[in-house]
This record gives structure tokens, sequence and C-alpha cells, in this order.
């Protein structure tokens, strides 16, 4: 009798354990069908829109230590941000005072482009090396938003729907509006949210005046502007976009293709 009890016990331990990973696993397949989270309330006043421009997390199957995090109710285990970039990382120091300034073509449509890297030295020197590596050519700006206050393009990354290179990360966060308020013609660096050092090769534009609240870690780098070419944006985000996680939220409508982005 006393064994059966202890088969019994056993049978649903490892019952529980199926299903947290099933859970796991459902809650992982769901992160990789979205590069972002967006979190929407709306108030009679206002509508406050909170976007989170986040890399792909887990890999297919859960490690050890996700997994006992899903034990213990967790989503994922805590992140420990690294305060140091790698040595793939261009120094800041290539970019420190310095002005860019270039054209990124999207779709044949030429946009103007400054970089500033006194205020962004770091976000700055990592553009131009991969700007002159042609590391964008061919790539694509997989994310369109057409809210009324929240207008972006988001672009570069390298599997084309909104991951990146997890070997490929770099902070800190410089230049970031107190506001949280970012001015059409913004150029901005897309993060993993709540993560200073979640900056990868992805940027957006904005088109219209937007406001995105800070996460844990704070805002976005702002690593320069649009001096000319604006409408070549805005023409896109007149076609809409396919909803995504949003009805306003998603793939632009027409492909956007980056046929080169220079800069000196």
């Amino acid at each position: 009798m006393a064994t059966r009890s202890r088969d019994d016990r056993e049978a649903r331990r490892r019952i529980r354990q199926m299903e947290a990973k099933r859970r796991l696993r459902q809650e992982q397949s769901a992160r990789r069908r979205r590069d972002n989270i967006i979190a929407v309330s709306a108030g009679t006043a206002a509508v406050v829109l909170a976007v989170v421009l986040q890399l792909t997390v887990f890999a297919s199957n859960p490690s050890e230590e996700e997994y006992a995090a899903a034990q213990a109710g967790l989503s994922s285990p805590s992140a420990t941000p690294s305060p140091s970039n790698g040595p793939d990382i261009p120094k800041a120091e290539t970019a420190a005072g310095k002005v860019f300034t270039g054209e990124l073509k999207l779709n044949g449509g030429a946009i103007g482009v400054e970089l500033d890297g006194t205020k962004a030295p770091q976000a700055a020197a990592v553009f131009k090396d991969l700007a002159d590596k042609s590391f964008y050519n061919g790539l694509n700006c997989h994310r369109l938003t057409t809210a009324e206050s929240f207008g972006v393009l988001q672009c570069g990354s390298k599997n084309g729907d909104g991951t990146g290179d997890p070997n490929y990360t770099w902070g800190p966060i410089e230049n970031a509006p107190a506001d949280n308020t970012y001015p059409a013609g913004t150029i901005a660096v897309a993060r993993t949210g709540d993560n200073a050092y979640g900056n990868g090769t992805q940027f957006f534009i904005v088109y219209k005046d937007t406001v995105i609240p800070s996460d844990s870690a704070g805002g976005y780098t702002v690593v320069g502007k649009v001096t000319s070419g604006l409408d070549v944006v805005t023409s896109i985000a007149a076609a809409g976009n396919n909803p995504g996680t949003s009805p306003t939220d998603g793939p632009p409508v027409a492909p956007v293709t980056i046929d080169s982005f220079s800069l000196k």
C-alpha cells in the first residue's frame, strides 16, 4: 500500500513537471511571435502607449534555470545585464565629439540623416561602424506603428523579423529625453526591455511626435535626426500597417527595404 502511494505521488509530480514544461514552451512560442510588447491603456482624457522594443529571449528548449523559474511560477529567470560591452562593439571614443552625416535609402527614397557623437558617442560609433560595413544593405523595416500619438518605423533586424544577434548587444542608454517625448524626425535605438545594455542593430525613425514611457532601465537612446526626406517615411506610414501586436502596430503593408545606409 505504501509503495502504491509513493507511485501515485511520483506520477502526480511527473504530471506537474510536464504541465510546467508545456506552459513554458507555449510562453516561449508566444514570445518568438512578437518582437515587441506594447501596453495600451485607454482613458477618458488620454491614451498612454508604452512600448518595449525587445529581442527574442529564449531558445526553443528551456534551460534548467528557465525550467526552475517556470516551476516557481516565474515567466523567466531574473536578467543580469552586463555592465560592459564585448570586443565586437566599437569604442565610444571613435565617435566622441563628432557629427556624422549621410543618407539612408528606403525603397529608393533618400533620407538625409545626422548622427550626434557628442550626445550619444557609443550609439554613433556603433551605427557608423555598421554602416561602413554595409550591414544594413538589403535588410528591411519590419515594424510600423500608426497610433495617434505613436508613429515609428523600426528597421535593422538582422533576421528581418524583429529578432537580433544575442552576441551583439551594447549600452549604455544615452541622450534619452527626460520627458519621454520623441519629436518627429528623431532617430533612436531599439533595445531589450528593462535592459540598459540591450541595444543591438535596430533603430527606429519617429515620423510624428511620439511619447514612449521609460521602463525600469530608462528611455531610448536618441542617436540622431532626419535632416531631409522625412516624407519618405510618412508616405510609407500613410499606406498603413498589417495588424501585428495590435491593429496599429505591425509590418508595413508594402515591404520596406534598406537599399543603403552611408555615413561620413
